[in-house]
C-alpha cells in the first residue's frame, strides 16, 4: 500500500530521518516504535504532507506520488490524527469535521448532507458524539473521536494515529483499539505511532523500530516479545522494577482541608481533604474529568477555590500568588505541557530558567546574565538528555513532545522545592524516558521530598505511589495503601460503583 524509499529529513544539524525505507501492507495495523526524537512523527508528517523530504520517494499503490501538503494527502486517501489535536475550540463538532471540505450553495454553507454522512459514519463505527457541541466543552476522548470522524469524512483509506492513547482513559483506550481493529478488517491501512509496547502487542500486526533517526528493523509482533522490542528501541535492556527505600514518611508537607470549588451549575470539588508527607508519593487515580485538573489548579494557584485551606510547610498558601507558592517550596509538572508548561516561542534555555529569572545568579540590577543562563541550560540538557536540533537555542515549539516534557521535568526537579506536583509526567514518553522519569520521582521521595502524582495510567500509579487516593465527580471516594489494593478494586471506585470512608491516618 505504502512504500517510502530512502527518506532523509534534516533540521539544522539534527538528522530526524536518516535514509529510512518503510513498507506498509494494505489492511494491516503497522506500529511505528521509537524513543522521543527517534523520527517517528517526522516521517509520518512527511507522508501527510506537513514536511517535504530532503531525499527519498513515496509510492502509494506502486505509483510514485508527490505530497506537497495535507490536501494532497487527503486526495490520496491519507488521514492523520495528531498527538496534539488540530481542532478549533470555538467551533462546533460538525464545523470542525467539515472544515476545509465544506459544501456551499450560492456562497452559503450547506450542512444538511454533511450532517447525514457524519451521523451515518458515527453509527457505523460506534463513534457517537453530539455534532452541535463546542470542542471546548467536550472531553479529550471525545475530541479524538472528532479527529477520527474527520478522516473518515474525507474517505481516507490510510489512517495515521500519532500517540493516540496518550490522553485517554483505560476504557477509551480499549474502545479505540477495537475501532482500529474494525478499520483493518474493512481493508483500511492503519499506522500507529506509539511508545506503548503493551498496546503494540495487543493491536499491531508488524512493527518498525526507529532509533535516533535510523531504522533498526521491522518485526512480526506476534513473534517478538515486549522485552525484545524495548531493547531494539533504546539499544539496551530496560528496568521495569525500580529500587526504592522502605516506606517511612515523616512530617506533613502539604495539608489540604475541606477544599471546595463551586462552578456555575455544579460542585466541581467537594470537601477535599488530603496530605502529602516527606518521603512519600501519593497517587491520585481517576477517570479523566473527575476534578483532578481543578484540584491541581487550586493547589498551584491557577484558579481560585470557593472555600477551604491549603498549607505548604505549615504556611497557609490558600490565597498566595503562584510565585509565592513556588518560593514556599512547590514545583509543578503541568498536565498540558504546551499550554501551561512552556512558552513555545521562547528557546529552550529561556524556558529552563523561567521561574528563576529574578534570582541573582541569572540577573544583575535587572539585566540578564546571558552566559550564565546558557551554562545552566546546557547542564540540564546534558543531565536530563534533552534532545533538540540546536541545543539551548532551539525554539521549544520545534521540539518533540517528549523532549518538551523532559525540559519541564528538568526545570521543576532541579530548582529548590520539597513538594513536587506531577500531573501526567510521562504522557507521550517512550519506555527509556519513562524509566528515567520514574527514577527521578522515586529519587525525590527517597531524598525526603513529597510527591503528589496525578496520572490516568493506573500502571504508573501502582508502580510509583505509596498511597492511592481515588477521585470521582470531584470527591475523594477511596484511600488505600498501594500494596493493599488491586486494579479491579480501584476500578470500582473510579467508576463510582463503590466509595469508602477516607482514613487520613494512612
Amino acid at each position: 500500500m505504502i512504500k517510502m524509499n530512502n527518506i532523509t529529513k534534516v533540521f539544522g544539524t539534527l538528522k530526524a530521518n536518516d535514509d529510512i525505507t518503510l513498507e506498509i501492507k494494505k489492511g494491516e495495523i503497522h506500529a511505528l516504535l521509537g524513543e522521543n526524537g527517534a523520527g517517528k512523527s517526522t516521517i509520518m508528517s512527511i507522508l501527510f504532507g506537513l514536511y517535504q523530504p530532503d531525499q527519498g520517494e513515496i509510492y502509494i499503490n506502486d505509483e510514485l506520488v508527490e505530497i506537497k501538503n495535507p490536501n494532497d494527502a487527503n486526495r490520496l486517501g491519507i488521514g492523520m490524527v495528531h498527538q496534539h489535536f488540530k481542532l478549533v475550540e470555538s467551533f462546533t463538532v460538525l464545523d470542525n469535521i467539515i472544515l476545509g471540505s465544506e459544501d456551499t450553495k450560492n456562497g452559503f454553507l450547506v450542512k444538511s448532507q454533511a450532517r447525514e454522512k457524519i451521523e451515518q459514519l458515527s453509527r457505523n463505527y460506534g463513534l457517537n458524539i453530539d455534532l452541535d457541541a463546542y470542542i471546548k466543552d467536550i472531553t479529550v476522548g471525545q475530541q479524538q473521536r472528532v479527529e477520527i470522524i474527520k478522516m473518515l469524512y474525507r474517505d481516507s483509506d490510510i489512517l495515521i494515529f500519532d500517540e493516540p492513547t496518550a490522553v485517554l482513559t483505560p476504557q477509551e483506550i480499549r474502545e479505540l483499539i477495537e475501532i482500529m481493529k474494525g478499520f483493518a478488517r474493512e481493508g483500511k491501512t492503519i499506522i500507529l505511532i506509539t511508545h506503548k509496547l503493551n498496546e503494540i502487542k495487543e493491536v499491531a500486526d508488524r512493527c518498525t523500530i526507529l532509533r535516533r533517526g535510523k531504522k533498526i528493523g521491522t518485526v512480526n509482533v506476534k513473534e517478538t516479545s515486549i522485552k525484545q522490542m524495548a531493547e531494539m528501541m533504546v539499544g539496551r535492556s530496560v528496568a521495569t522494577d525500580l529500587p526504592r527505600k522502605p516506606y517511612g514518611p515523616k512530617d506533613v508537607i502539604l495539608k489540604v482541608n475541606n477544599l471546595n470549588l463551586v462552578g456555575k451549575s455544579k460542585h466541581i470539588l467537594k470537601d477535599i481533604n488530603l496530605s502529602v508527607r516527606q518521603g512519600e508519593i501519593v497517587g491520585i487515580a481517576g477517570i479523566d474529568g473527575n476534578g483532578q485538573t481543578e484540584l491541581v489548579q487550586a493547589l498551584t494557584g491557577l484558579i481560585n477555590f470557593t472555600n477551604g485551606s491549603i498549607k505548604l510547610n505549615n504556611i497557609d498558601i490558600s490565597k498566595a500568588s503562584i510565585k509565592k507558592r513556588y518560593e514556599a517550596g512547590l514545583s509543578h509538572i503541568p498536565e498540558d505541557r504546551q499550554k501551561y508548561g512552556l512558552i513555545l516561542d521562547f528557546n529552550l534555555a529561556y524556558n529552563l530558567f523561567l521561574q528563576s529569572y529574578y534570582k541573582e545568579k541569572f540577573q544583575h540590577k535587572g539585566f540578564l546574565k546571558i552566559e550564565d543562563i546558557y551554562q545552566y541550560a546546557n547542564r540540564l540538557i546534558e543531565k536530563f538528555d534533552i534532545r533538540s536540533a540546536a541545543g539551548a537555542k532551539t525554539l521549544a515549539r520545534s521540539m518533540s513532545g517528549g523532549n518538551q516534557q523532559k525540559a519541564i521535568i528538568a526545570r521543576e526537579v532541579d530548582r529548590e522545592h520539597n513538594l513536587l506536583i506531577a500531573v501526567q509526567p510521562t504522557r507521550g514518553l517512550d519506555v527509556g524516558a519513562i524509566e528515567y522519569i520514574h527514577k527521578q520521582l522515586l529519587e525525590e521521595r527517597d531524598q525526603g521530598k513529597g510527591v503528589l502524582l496525578v496520572s490516568l495510567e493506573l500502571d504508573e500509579v501502582f508502580d510509583l505511589a505509596d498511597r492511592i487516593l481515588v477521585m470521582y465527580e470531584g470527591e475523594i471516594v477511596g484511600s488505600f495503601m498501594t500494596n493493599e489494593v488491586d486494579a479491579n478494586e480501584l476500578g470500582l471506585y473510579m467508576s463510582g460503583t463503590k466509595r469508602g470512608d477516607i482514613d487520613e491516618s494512612i
